[in-house]
């Protein structure tokens, strides 16, 4: 017996459509007429597929590759966050035999799990402090996983590129950046 899916509410998405154009489109007109000629972004933000929110490395080589490249950012954000499902099922023995890329996701995910576990090896840790750490060492996996990109390292050495790690506290609207030497994440005041 299979579960039917609430059905889907067009209003609610067309309403969100009317409110950004009375909102956001029209008091920034001249913003957004400018915007639709060229743009010039200065950073290029990796987030969640959550609908909250992202590491994760959702966007795929070839953003990453243009943003760098072509578009010359000056910032890569990998923003994670609190109470993440991805990083949940990293723990959940569930087949996801439907969930092809998921599944590729964890794998890749997977020795984010091989450190916490490590890490907390012997220690009397609450879930909840489990999937902070999880959520957080995702991040700082995703992170270097950039840094292994060729053209990604020569511009971080050459000043020319900051890679950031954010973790994203939903509940309290708290960004942490990760600070590498001293390989903690410190609250953004």
């Amino acid at each position: 017996m299979s579960e039917k899916s609430p059905p889907i509410d067009y209003n609610r998405l067309f309403e969100g459509i009317r409110d950004f154009k009375a909102n956001e489109f029209i008091p920034r007109q001249q913003f957004f007429e400018a915007l639709g000629q060229q743009q010039n972004p200065h950073t290029l933000f990796i987030g969640c597929s959550d609908s909250r929110v992202v590491p994760h490395l959702v966007a795929t080589s070839a953003v990453i590759e243009y943003a760098v490249n072509q578009m010359n950012v000056n910032n890569i954000v990998v923003c994670g966050h609190s109470n993440c499902g991805g990083c949940a099922a990293l723990y959940q023995d569930k087949e996801l035999k439907d969930l092809p890329h998921t599944k590729k996701w964890l794998e890749l995910a997977s020795p984010v799990k091989k450190v916490v576990e490590e890490q907390i090896a012997g220690n009397k840790i609450s879930l909840e402090e489990r999937s902070a750490f999880t959520e957080k060492m995702n991040v700082v996996e995703q992170v270097n996983h950039l840094m292994k990109y060729p053209y990604i390292r020569k511009r971080v050495k050459e000043g020319r590129l900051n890679v950031m790690g954010w973790y994203y506290l939903i509940d309290k609207g708290e960004i942490y950046n990760y600070d590498k030497k001293r390989k903690q994440f410190i609250r953004v005041e």
